[in-house]
């Protein structure tokens, strides 16, 4: 299935509405794909045995469908076919420290995704999925390491889920009271910028040292993960009166 265009607004459903902070909130698909595009965990939630569970796992992305790990899914699937699930992707941007706590917040980017899963049985596709995933976290290793044998592939469990059914928020900027009565303290307001990036590639202790490492990945250690936000939008999430949801 081709990727939708990125112009395409998101659907708004009962579990996509934005009731609190809406003008955090955004409809733009191309929004969903920037903050897919910049990360490679999520937290999949999930019912299994009847016991709610937030499980961490990479994820990769066609434009279309997100494919992740999914082996703690997969048994939840058989016992309960058609059981929705829930996917998150969180960026943290920066903490917003204002001049009372109860203005604090967090600059952030985050989607969630919202669907049934279905298991990756196709060889084919199972390969492409592993691809994403792969190529999501480092651009370049597919072509350069081994890929999966039969064995392994049979061996992994592997998820797809519609990118149909997602909610965006974001928050960027400064806090929210210079304008309020609290301007008159003496107390430092502003933003403390969170960056992530990449540190020096460690060999393997029993990697042949003629072995360097390769183009596609000796640049990232000098290369700051983080792509330029969504348009901004402001309100700190999870403070008493602006918890998102």
């Amino acid at each position: 299935m081709p990727p939708p265009p990125h112009d395409r607004a998101l659907p708004e459903t009962a579990r996509t509405r934005h009731r609190r902070l809406r003008e955090q909130g955004s409809l733009d698909r191309a929004d969903l794909d920037t903050i897919l595009a910049a990360g490679f965990v999520c937290h999949l939630g999930v019912s299994v045995d009847g016991t709610l569970m937030v499980v961490p796992t990479v994820y990769g992305s066609d434009g279309s469908t997100l494919y992740f790990h999914g082996s703690v899914a997969s048994r939840s699937l058989i016992a309960s076919p058609g059981a929705a699930v829930c996917v998150t992707v969180t960026h943290v941007d920066g903490l917003v420290l204002a001049r009372s706590v109860f203005e604090h917040g967090v600059n952030y980017r985050s989607a969630m995704v919202f669907g049934v899963p279905r298991p990756v049985t196709d060889p084919d596709e199972k390969l492409e999925g592993l691809r994403c995933l792969t190529e999501q976290a480092t651009p370049g290793q597919w072509d350069y390491a081994r890929r999966p044998s039969r064995k392994e592939l049979a061996a992994t469990a592997l998820l797809a889920l519609s990118l149909e059914e997602a909610s965006v928020k974001v928050r960027t900027g400064p806090p929210d009271d210079g304008d309020s009565p609290d301007a008159e303290l003496p107390v430092w307001a502003g933003v403390l910028p969170l960056h992530a990036s990449w540190g020096a590639p460690e060999p393997d202790p029993l990697l042949n040292p003629e072995i360097v490492a390769p183009p596609h990945i000796a640049p990232r250690s000098a290369v700051q993960e983080r792509p330029a936000a969504p348009a901004s939008r402001t309100g700190p999430p999870g403070s008493p009166r602006r918890a998102a949801g």
